[in-house]
């Protein structure tokens, strides 16, 4: 990786903007880019994404089992520090959060060990948060 990492961008389909905004800015921590009457932009820690209003794009993705979970193949998230990935477990936990994977560590005593958890936003849009113990290890096989 580089010192300087650019921005990614993802647009994604939604349901609903408002629910979109609440889950986002208020569960998640986004703040808020532009917007309309059909998008709302999100700083997702220093990346856009674009929530898109086309409720009839929205589906529940398929799986996959990784490590004896079935992941949503189709999901985006962020890798967060170690203790960062604590904290927003700790708050999704407090805000009753449904997880489509709960909390745990994935491919243990691995290279690629990881801390990861899954939930769906309101249009049922997949989300993976994960964080490496040792961040180096991110692209190791």
């Amino acid at each position: 990786m580089t010192d300087h990492m650019p921005p990614f961008h993802l647009a994604f389909p939604v349901v609903d903007l408002a629910a979109t905004r609440d889950f986002y800015e208020g569960l998640i921590g986004c703040t808020v880019g532009r917007t309309s009457e059909r998008w709302i932009d999100f700083d997702f820690r220093g990346h856009q994404i674009s929530a898109h209003l086309r409720p009839e794009e929205c589906e529940a993705a398929r799986t996959n089992e990784v490590d004896g979970d079935a992941v949503p193949v189709r999901h985006f998230g962020l890798v967060l520090e170690w203790d960062d990935w604590h904290a927003l477990t700790e708050r999704l936990r407090d805000a009753g959060v449904e997880f489509l994977i709960e909390p745990h560590t994935r491919f243990a005593g691995e290279p690629g060990e990881q801390a990861t958890l899954f939930l769906n936003d309101p249009s049922g849009n997949a989300l993976e948060f994960k964080s490496f113990r040792d961040p180096s290890r991110i692209f190791a096989s």
